[in-house]
């Protein structure tokens, strides 16, 4: 599967995807994200591009006639050409705890320097790992091809803290993206404390939108402020009647109490006004809540928006009880940076 690949269209999101992204992008958060705190710890070797590029969340870029010290510079992880048995590897710290459901070895633009497979152990520990930590096998050895996103399915319902990549022999990986679902120890919590229970961080996931045009939904549920309006949701023109909407699991169950919506950087394009719906949800599938959603009470009715500000909500917050699940409409369409869902525990 390459990055080439025509756009198809995903029915539990309701969007045209590419292929790549069809798999787990926007649905799962990637754990290996630098901007949830993602980090390489111990690396066999870097000489030509150094692991840490694997880790940038924006696409790998190609710069021709862009050389540097130790040879051609690549937008990625690459190590020297082995003349030695073994194979390399590199140790990372993923942002954030969370069950591994998809892999994306990317070598776009890795051609003849990629490596011809690769596997990926895991470690849970509460410090970094040491010579004594027990790893296991995550993604057993694994075919790899040039130039493309090398997607895998994971089955493995443990939580996992580090991952070790494993090359072999040797070579380069434009892109390490690992996707999951957070699992945050929520339990250990004050319950009388207000925390942002729809943050990513906490646990907080994307089941559908229908429009993602410019940005992805699950944005605006990343830790801090978006830099920009690319880091934020932004959809389409929407040119008939109705609105846009994204969906959302929160982390835990609880009660909201206040919530902030910020379009900071949408300034000729933010959502005239705004909507937000909630529900106790119990049984079913996410397959499911698209519809569903359709009919959940308003936790915040209609709100009238401003370009480029923060929005925060208290005394217009319907007391709902406990909630799972939320819906927000953007009405008529437009861009939001973050949305914060401040509640307590139930």
């Amino acid at each position: 599967m390459t990055s080439e690949e025509l756009p198809i269209f995903d029915e539990i999101r309701g969007v045209m995807v590419t292929q790549p992204e069809n798999e787990f992008a926007g649905r799962y958060v990637n754990l290996a994200d630098v901007r949830l705190g993602a980090t390489i710890l111990q690396v066999s070797d870097e000489f030509f591009a150094p692991a840490e590029r694997m880790l940038n969340p924006a696409p790998a870029t190609f710069i021709p006639g862009k050389y540097d010290d130790h040879g051609k510079w690549m937008d990625g992880w690459e190590t020297r050409r082995k003349r030695i048995e073994g194979y390399d590897t590199c140790i990372l710290r993923l942002g954030l705890p969370g069950m591994v459901t998809g892999i994306d070895l990317d070598t776009t633009y890795f051609t003849g320097n990629y490596p011809p497979s690769a596997s990926i152990d895991g470690c849970r520990s509460e410090g970094d790992p040491s010579a004594k930590s027990q790893w296991a096998e995550l993604l057993p050895s694994v075919p790899l091809k040039g130039n493309a996103h090398n997607l895998f399915h994971v089955h493995d319902e443990r939580t996992w803290t580090h991952l070790r990549l494993n090359i072999y022999p040797d070579g380069g990986i434009a892109r390490l993206r690992v996707y999951g679902q957070v699992r945050p120890d929520l339990e250990k919590r004050d319950r009388s404390a207000v925390v942002d229970l729809a943050a990513v961080a906490n646990g907080g996931r994307l089941i559908a939108c229908s429009d993602q045009h410019y940005g992805t939904p699950l944005g605006i549920i990343f830790p801090g402020l978006g830099a920009n309006m690319a880091e934020g949701w932004e959809t389409h023109r929407r040119r008939e009647p109705g609105n846009e909407w994204a969906l959302f699991a929160l982390g835990h169950r609880g009660r909201i109490e206040r919530i902030e919506l910020d379009t900071t950087h949408f300034k000729g394009n933010y959502p005239d006004c705004c909507s937000i719906q909630a529900a106790d949800v119990t049984g079913g599938s996410d397959a499911s809540l698209a519809t569903q959603s359709m009919f959940w009470r308003q936790l915040l009715p209609e709100q009238k928006l401003e370009a480029d500000r923060l929005h925060v909500f208290t005394r217009e917050v319907m007391d709902m009880g406990a909630v799972t699940h939320f819906r927000i409409n953007v009405i008529p369409d437009g861009g939001v940076n973050r949305l914060r869902m401040f509640g307590t525990l139930v």
